[in-house]
């Protein structure tokens, strides 16, 4: 008998931002499996069992997930934010299109969350206003080639971009060569923000320009956003500014 996986994105840690429906299905899964940090946010239920892993093994995760379902089991298979932004949606259709189509039977369902990108931007008031685009630094499944040309692209197009995954211990520099395209190709005043652990007791925010930026202040908890031509910061008699990348472009001369 199988069972059913579903994907569930648990947003950037607070519990408020736990959709309902994702919620629900922590509390109805008998097997919850994710990276451990994302499984120790959920409280076990007396009927669950934990599944929890490193980092990397995202297809092994997702194997054992599908394992489970066709079990019989009732699998939540968790990520952070949304479980489709460079996360385990795909991670997990990988691994069932790698099965036999008779093998391919369990339920599949995918729980959108807030990703790391949207709670920044509320954060910071509405960046993502124009078009924007959203890239993960990381090379591990992909070369610094494809990155590179990619960053190119979003200058070129005039994007609000937001990065992902901007360093590592395992990868402290490549930021820092992001940030030095970004700054042959982008006015000097563009806004900069480094949101960190938004939403968590540890919470950060840091504004700047393209040309104060010290990309050192990345890290893997880390969400860094840089304006298009279009956005700018808007002051306020108290608090901080809010950044704002208006809906209608104007086209500059």
């Amino acid at each position: 008998m199988s069972g059913r996986v579903r994907i569930i994105g648990m947003g950037p840690g607070p519990a408020c931002w736990l959709t309902p429906e994702a919620a629900q299905a922590l509390t109805e899964a008998t097997d919850v499996v994710g990276y451990a940090p994302y499984v120790a946010r959920h409280k076990v239920l007396a009927h669950q069992r934990l599944h929890p892993s490193d980092n990397r093994v995202e297809a092994e995760r997702a194997r054992l997930a599908l394992r489970l379902a066709a079990s019989g089991h009732d699998v939540a298979l968790v990520s952070g934010g949304d479980p489709g932004v460079f996360a385990m949606a795909a991670a997990l259709l990988e691994a069932f299109e790698a099965l036999p189509l008779h093998e391919r039977a369990v339920e599949i369902s995918i729980l959108p969350g807030v990703t790391a990108v949207l709670a920044a931007a509320a954060r910071l008031g509405a960046p993502l206003g124009g078009d924007f685009c959203v890239m993960s630094l990381s090379d591990n499944l992909k070369p610094w080639k494809v990155i590179k040309d990619r960053l190119e692209a979003t200058i070129n197009g005039d994007f609000v971009l937001a990065l992902y995954n901007p360093a590592s211990k395992a990868r402290p520099h490549q930021i820092f060569d992001a940030f030095a395209i970004l700054r042959a190709g982008r006015a000097p005043q563009t806004p900069v923000a480094f949101a960190r652990a938004i939403g968590r007791d540890d919470e950060s925010i840091l504004r700047c320009c393209l040309a104060d930026a010290d990309p050192g202040h990345a890290d893997m908890s880390t969400l860094v956003l840089i304006g298009s031509s279009q956005s700018r910061w808007v002051a306020r008699p108290h608090g901080e500014p809010l950044l704002l990348t208006p809906r209608a472009v104007q086209v500059r001369s």
